[in-house]
């Protein structure tokens, strides 16, 4: 399986990741990716930048390096009503938005909160995708939040970082689970490096691997193409994108 779309990367603005985004776009170009989603940590993550950053991401050249850029964010779920940390300005100038849960951000629950809160987060109309949910520091209830982000056309990440061992610790299992089972369902599917540093930008081998032991459809991976991936944002209701007319 051929990836082409980086969907999860961070930058300096971060405030604990070390690359700029024309390093990033750079390293993506090098490594033969189609799209890059830059997605920053939003504002209620400790050294995350104010909100006016990314309502600003509209000054970004929709190609750096040759690569597209989509302006995204990874946000904050900050509740059980599955808010997040953005304000209503910001989301007209978003493409891609992750939502995931951050441990100095949203202390860890019982399963069944963990599972409404997610329930309500997708349902809440402003998530694209679900991210790292193989955390086991926030246990849910699979099918109902798999059948659920199917339902509303949210995307299920597979988190390259959280395969390592390095990060979230414990992961690999219930990120096998929940591919097992999302496959069965019919979700789709968003990788992410989450790098932090532009030489893990497409690392993905490990998300890769998973993908392809649980048969999981290369039409239902949307990072597969920059065609699929443009069009999961036209089903998530986003507007059509000018500058990659002829990616769609």
């Amino acid at each position: 399986m051929d990836i082409v779309v980086d969907s999860h990367t961070h930058t300096i603005a971060s405030g604990h990741a070390y690359s700029t985004i024309i390093e990033n776009a750079l390293a993506s170009k090098n490594k033969g990716l189609k799209l890059l989603c830059t997605t920053d940590h939003a504002p209620e993550m400790p050294g995350a930048p104010h909100y006016w950053y990314f309502n600003n991401q509209r000054i970004l050249p929709r190609f750096l390096h040759d690569v597209g850029i989509l302006r995204g964010v990874e946000a904050n779920t900050l509740n059980h009503a599955g808010e997040l940390d953005l304000p209503p300005s910001s989301y007209p100038h978003l493409d891609w938005i992750i939502a995931s849960f951050h441990e100095p951000i949203f202390a860890p629950a019982s399963v069944k909160e963990h599972t409404q809160t997610l329930i309500n987060v997708i349902e809440s109309g402003k998530v694209d995708a679900l991210g790292h949910l193989g955390n086991p520091n926030y246990p849910f209830e699979l099918k109902p939040v798999l059948q659920c982000a199917k339902d509303n056309n949210v995307a299920i990440e597979v988190n390259n970082t959280s395969l390592t061992g390095k990060s979230r610790k414990g992961s690999d299992v219930h990120c096998s689970n929940i591919v097992e089972l999302g496959n069965e369902i019919g979700v789709y599917f968003t990788t992410g490096s989450d790098a932090h540093f532009c030489e893990e930008i497409a690392r993905l081998d490990l998300a890769i691997s998973l993908l392809e032991r649980h048969n999981v459809p290369e039409e239902r991976v949307i990072t597969s193409s920059a065609s699929r991936f443009l069009n999961f944002l036209l089903l998530r209701g986003k507007p059509r994108i000018s500058e990659f007319e002829a990616l769609y």
